[in-house]
């Protein structure tokens, strides 16, 4: 029962969320908590599946909308969060030792894969899990830390240009009418969650077969680098379809890297998965103040291409920091 009980609680996580991140420090939690390193990448795919599904919101609303009127645009997401929120108190646990359905097995897995900062974790030890002092020094001064930070950076800068700008560019760039301008900006969306899905999945089966850098490290770090040279593309050609296709393209490559990030800090972290993925997370947020301040600076004085230029020498930047971590070595455990 222990996969069914870790699965089936991650599946409230998965449904299509704020483009913002306030609970994923949470879940990063009980991804770390709940899950062994081989199924980090997959767990968190699924729940930033729900990030790339929320570009299904806009239509959707707009549908209740004109059907059933505004107020009931709102008791829709209401009734969902509420129905969310009550099967994740029925079924949730902070730790798989406090979770009746699962097995004496699946626990001694999950459980021998974390890291705690002073002994290795007894089953009695669930109640201090994640309580210890948490080592600020140690973590503002890690090179993985920093270096993921500055590549999620990278990462909010562009996914925040499709966020921001992808719509507007296509309606006023490319000369789309709005009706086609919303269909096509549903694309990147569309993409990044099967990015999400696919990277996680991709991720672990690599970590499995070739081993953790290789998986959690190498794999971003290529998704970077390609999803650089198809914004470049995406943004210098003609035709306005194809640049949509090419460029949603783009936004999906490089959410095949999402899950890894958040699978790297609770690779890398254990019990401090929740400090070290909320300064990660800043850096992508940013990332994603930057863009959405600087593209439409840059695309006034130099031109959209440029705007793209830029986005993808970030990018760059970003795929380059992959390079300086190895979540086998840079490890955050702090013995007291």
């Amino acid at each position: 029962m222990g996969l069914e009980a870790r699965w089936s609680s991650l599946s409230c996580c998965a449904l299509p969320s704020a483009r913002g991140k306030p609970r994923c420090f949470a879940t990063s939690q009980f991804v770390e908590r709940w899950f062994p390193v081989s199924e980090r990448g997959k767990a968190n795919g699924l729940i930033f599946a729900g990030i790339g599904l929320s570009g299904l919101t806009p239509p959707l609303m707009t549908a209740i909308i004109l059907h059933y009127g505004w107020r009931a645009s709102f008791c829709f997401g209401a009734s969902a969060g509420a129905l969310v929120g009550l099967v994740w108190y029925l079924a949730a646990r902070n730790t798989p030792e406090q979770h009746p359905w699962v097995g004496d097995a699946e626990r001694e897995l999950i459980v021998s894969q974390r890291r705690v900062s002073v002994v290795a974790v007894k089953q009695d030890d669930a109640a201090q899990y994640g309580k210890h002092k948490i080592p600020w020094l140690q973590i503002f001064s890690s090179k993985a830390v920093l270096a993921i930070t500055l590549s999620y950076f990278a990462f909010g800068y562009v996914a925040w240009m499709f966020y921001t700008w992808f719509y507007t560019y296509m309606a006023q760039v490319r000369g789309l009418n709005l009706k086609t301008s919303a269909l096509y900006s549903m694309l990147p969306f569309l993409a990044m969650t099967a990015g999400c899905l696919l990277g996680g999945v991709l991720s672990d089966w690599i970590v499995t077969h070739y081993g953790a850098r290789q998986g959690r490290c190498l794999l971003p770090a290529f998704a970077l680098a390609i999803t650089a040279f198809l914004l470049v593309m995406g943004s210098r050609i003609e035709s306005a379809a194809a640049a949509a296709f090419m460029l949603a393209f783009g936004a999906g490559v490089l959410f095949i890297s999402q899950s890894i990030y958040w699978a790297v800090t609770a690779d890398i972290s254990g019990e401090y998965v929740g400090v070290v993925s909320g300064i990660m997370n800043m850096g992508g947020q940013v990332g994603g103040a930057c863009t959405a301040a600087l593209t439409p600076v840059i695309a006034a004085h130099f031109g959209w291409n440029a705007s793209f230029a830029t986005a993808a020498a970030i990018t760059v930047i970003g795929a380059l920091a992959w390079t300086a971590i190895d979540p086998k070595r840079d490890v955050l455990v702090v013995r007291e």
